[in-house]
C-alpha cells in the first residue's frame, strides 16, 4: 500500500493505526524524507498482511484520518538503487541495456531520465532499478556493469544504499 501523508508530527502514527484496528500485520513501513522538497507530504510505503474482506474498511479508515490511500495491490519490487550512466547511450541503445534488467523477472528500470547535451558527446542517465531481493539487486547490478562494460558506459553508483 503507498500512502501519502502530511509531513507533519504524528501523521505517520494516524496513518498506521487503522491497521492493527481492522487486525492486520505490518511486516516493512519504508519512507525517506527528502529536505530538498519543498511538498508538505511523504510516500509511505507499507507492506502488511490483512484478513481477508478487511481491506476496503481499512481504506475508509485511512481516508478518515486525512491520508491519501494512492496505490493498494501486491508489491513485490521493494528493494531500490539508483545509479547513473554515462557514454553514448542512444548510439549504443539505452532501450536494450535497460530491457537486459527488465528481461529478468525478478527485477527492472522503474524510473530513467536522460540528458542528452549534444549529439556527438556523451549522455547521462539516472536510472531507478527495482528488485525483489537485496540478492537479485545485486545480480542485475551485475547485469548493468556487464552491459555497460561491453557498451563502454560508465556506471556510477551512489554513496548511500537505497531499500
Amino acid at each position: 500500500m503507498k500512502l501519502e501523508i502530511k509531513d507533519r508530527p504524528g501523521q505517520l502514527v494516524a496513518a498506521l493505526k487503522p491497521i492493527s484496528d481492522v487486525g492486520g500485520n505490518i511486516i516493512a513501513v519504508i519512507h525517506q524524507r527528502d529536505p530538498g522538497s519543498a511538498s508538505d507530504t511523504l510516500d509511505v510505503q507499507i507492506v502488511l498482511n490483512l484478513p481477508e474482506g478487511r481491506l476496503e474498511h481499512l481504506i475508509d479508515l485511512i481516508r478518515e484520518q486525512g491520508v491519501s490511500v494512492v496505490r493498494v495491490g501486491e508489491e513485490r519490487l521493494l528493494h531500490r538503487q539508483e545509479v547513473i550512466i554515462i557514454g553514448h547511450l542512444m548510439h549504443t541503445d539505452l532501450s536494450d541495456t535497460v530491457d537486459q534488467i527488465d528481461r529478468t523477472g525478478f527485477a527492472e528500470v522503474s524510473e530513467i531520465s536522460v540528458v542528452m547535451p549534444a549529439i556527438d558527446q556523451p549522455s547521462s542517465a539516472h536510472l531507478t532499478i527495482r528488485s525483489v531481493s537485496s540478492e537479485d539487486m545485486g545480480k542485475a547490478l551485475e547485469i548493468l556493469h556487464r552491459t555497460a562494460k561491453e557498451k563502454d558506459l560508465l556506471v556510477i553508483k551512489p554513496l548511500e544504499e537505497c531499500t
